[in-house]
């Protein structure tokens, strides 16, 4: 066969069933699924959304006011319940604070430093993601109670810790303990540090530095974080359950008051209580969602 022979069948596959056989290779493939089943999907994520979230929300609600308007006011302003709402908003607070100074610190360090040890640390601080919040505050209890390796001590000082606020305090810090971390820490790790190496080569001091430089870079998701263990410390029963007492008026959180009032059928005080948490959780959630929105 001839060059030109070759040439000519060559440029034929080219400008026809070759050159068709290269764009069905280059095309994205088509959709092929039919629209009724993206269509079941879409209403069966709504109809699980709704029974799971949405409709207890509202049966809360309508359980709150049941009674009417003056039932509803009666038990929000309970004597027990603004107690427990001052001792619910004291630990949050607590907790947020401790954690946020804590996850800063620890992210920094296990983002911008290499040690031996390292990966052993950041395993230690998911603990309370590990562990169930009951056995937590059971650990509490064998640490600071009576019966505990510092009782004696802290008999003997006069402090106490299990059945009072602080034991309250301290369990909601613990099992709030990761969030800001895990929030900071992917963040930091992914910034890298030359950007700091080089303000320090600079002159600039180490304040400078993370306010100028580091910060920026974190700030949405620190938010983030401080968002999430406000939600968590809010709800937090199980912990706080075992090392309280369920001392009314002294020791019993918002979530703890629910349960005493549900015990004691109750149950219109502990709907129109637990309408507090969720009014809480769903400004929570707004928060959130706006910071999700800054963030991108």
């Amino acid at each position: 066969m001839s060059e030109k022979k070759k040439q000519r069948m060559y440029d034929q596959d080219v400008s026809g069933d070759g050159l068709h056989s290269i764009q069905k290779v280059i095309e994205p493939p088509r959709e092929t699924s039919r629209p009724v089943i993206k269509y079941v999907l879409i209403g069966v994520s709504v109809l699980f959304l709704f029974v799971m979230l949405i409709l207890p929300l509202i049966v809360v609600v309508v359980n709150a006011l049941s009674d009417g308007w003056a039932a509803y006011q009666e038990a929000v302003l309970d004597e027990y319940t603004v107690k427990a709402l001052m001792l619910t908003l004291l630990a949050t607070v607590t907790a947020v604070a401790v954690n946020t100074i804590f996850g800063v610190f620890s992210a920094y360090l296990l983002s911008k430093f290499y040690f031996r040890g390292r990966q052993v640390l950041a395993s230690l601080i998911d603990i309370p993601f590990s562990i169930s919040p009951v056995i937590a505050g059971l650990v509490f209890i064998l640490t600071f109670g009576n019966i505990g390796w510092m009782g004696d001590f802290l008999k003997a000082h006069d402090i106490k810790i299990v059945f009072a606020v602080p034991g309250v305090v301290l369990a909601t810090i613990f099992v709030t303990f990761p969030f800001v971390f895990r929030e900071l820490f992917p963040v930091l790790n992914a910034q890298g540090k030359d950007e700091e190496e080089a303000a320090a080569l600079m002159g600039a001091g180490g304040f400078t530095i993370f306010r100028r430089i580091t910060f920026p870079h974190i700030k949405w998701a620190l938010l983030y974080g401080v968002i999430l263990c406000t939600a968590r410390a809010m709800g937090e029963f199980g912990a706080v359950s075992v090392i309280s007492g369920h001392l009314r008026g002294k020791t019993n959180t918002l979530p703890l008051h629910v349960e005493i009032l549900y015990n004691e059928f109750n149950t219109t005080a502990a709907f129109a209580v637990s309408s507090i948490l969720v009014l809480l959780a769903v400004l929570i959630l707004i928060a959130r969602n706006l910071v999700e929105w800054k963030k991108k």
